[in-house]
């Protein structure tokens, strides 16, 4: 069992750290609002820090799901973060969905001080981190991926080391881009029934055990079709995810035309007022529409 810090107690890392702690791993917890991460002591046991750099400190492991690139640079560079309490050979797991480039910039810095550093993405939406079956891509060396995996399968379904630094966060890209066809065309489905006068229940039943059938289809048409988007990832953050996607591909020379438009139609139902709706609205933009 390891000495762990987790920083980040959102809808992923809440029950991510509870399972940590379940396993038996010694679990020191810091989130931004401290009330919440005494709230996980209470329920989880454990102990919560005032800052990242306390809960780092003496950590063999420090994993971290924030939100975005400027809350990582937060929780890992500065006088009180994670990377000042960090001792030689302890090694940082990052689960933030944040640019390559960024994860670069980090684990150049983890590494001048003799840390490790392996980006670990997440898939699996709020009910794969509570029930322990999230998918996870990372990126990093060898050595400090074959350290840290034995901790991170505590609550993943999958997880595999895809190449270097940054190659976890490109997998990511590649499963939100995957992502936003599938529900956009979904939609489109779910909609097209609906104008054509079918039960979209009884669609779904018969082309979800065919080659139309996806995870999304399986888990979420029955919310979609009775309007409830409170259910999953939201359009604001999948909106963060699909900039990194689209400014990566201006990087590489990728064309994403499909992905570019779902943003589009994701900034619309953000209009609607739908930024903390589930991502499957795609489909209350479509009724909207008429």
């Amino acid at each position: 069992m390891a000495k762990l810090a987790f920083l980040g107690l959102g809808v992923m890392g809440y029950p991510m750290a509870g399972h940590l702690q379940a396993a038996g791993h010694d679990v020191c917890v810091y989130n931004r609002t401290g009330a919440k991460a005494e709230g996980w002591v209470a329920q989880h046991g454990g102990r919560a820090a005032p800052t990242p750099r306390e809960a780092a400190t003496g950590a063999d492991f420090v994993l971290a799901c924030v939100g975005n690139d400027d809350d990582l640079r937060g929780v890992c560079l500065g006088r009180d973060g994670a990377f000042a309490g960090m001792e030689p050979g302890a090694i940082f797991v990052d689960h933030t969905t944040v640019s390559a480039q960024v994860t670069r910039e980090l684990a150049e810095a983890a590494r001048a001080q003799g840390a490790g550093f392996v980006d670990a993405p997440i898939s699996g939406g709020q009910a794969g981190a509570e029930n322990g079956q999230l998918s996870i891509m990372c990126g990093g060396t060898e050595a400090d991926y074959a350290a840290a995996e034995p901790v991170i399968s505590t609550y993943a379904k999958l997880c595999r080391r895809i190449g270097d630094s940054g190659a976890g966060q490109m997998t990511k890209m590649c499963n939100q881009i995957a992502i936003a066809g599938l529900v956009q065309g979904l939609s489109e489905a779910l909609h097209f029934a609906e104008k054509a006068g079918l039960d979209g229940r009884a669609v779904v039943e018969v082309i979800s055990q065919g080659a139309a059938g996806s995870w999304q289809m399986t888990n979420r048409y029955e919310t979609m079709l009775d309007d409830h988007f409170e259910h999953g990832f939201a359009v604001d953050w999948m909106r963060k995810d699909l900039g990194i996607c689209l400014a990566t591909a201006n990087e590489n020379g990728a064309s994403l035309p499909v992905t570019a438009l779902v943003d589009q139609y994701y900034k619309d139902v953000q209009k609607m007022g739908g930024g903390r709706w589930d991502t499957s609205s795609l489909f209350k933009r479509l009724r909207k529409l008429g």
